[in-house]
């Protein structure tokens, strides 16, 4: 746990979960949720896997930049992809996570070294060791 919050967001679902509707509490995120096609549903709006992803990839993009910043590497247009699956697991279900990392011009091992340890330093990363399954695939 941190030793001080310095934020704190906040998000309500209303409706039917999954079928229903977020908004933040700044109304920067106001969405109407679908259980995907793939797992019976219509598809005609957003999911929480795809709202992780979007968190989970920018979290990680900025953690790597931090590691490069520290070693005075810049990064260019570098991209971080989040992959979130989601599929039964006995009795419920559970996720899985593929971060794909690219950073063009930088040498493949020196992107795996900084992505190693962001992967050690990245909140999203920190919250899931342990309880789901994360990939660090480096392009």
């Amino acid at each position: 746990m941190p030793d001080t919050v310095l934020y704190t967001a906040e998000a309500v679902s209303t409706g039917d979960g999954r079928n229903g509707h977020v908004t933040s509490s700044d109304q920067r995120i106001d969405l109407d949720m679908a259980i995907p096609a793939e797992m019976g549903g219509t598809g005609a709006g957003s999911n929480p896997e795809q709202l992780f992803a979007a968190a989970y990839a920018a979290c990680f993009h900025s953690a790597l930049r931090v590691v490069a910043g520290r070693q005075h590497t810049p990064l260019g247009d570098s991209t971080v992809t989040a992959q979130v699956g989601i599929g039964p697991e006995g009795d419920a279900f559970g996720l899985v996570v593929t971060l794909v990392i690219h950073v063009p011009g930088l040498e493949r091992e020196k992107v795996r070294e900084f992505a190693d340890e962001a992967h050690q330093i990245c909140p999203y990363s920190r919250a899931t060791r342990g309880n789901i399954s994360v990939e660090l695939r480096v392009l």
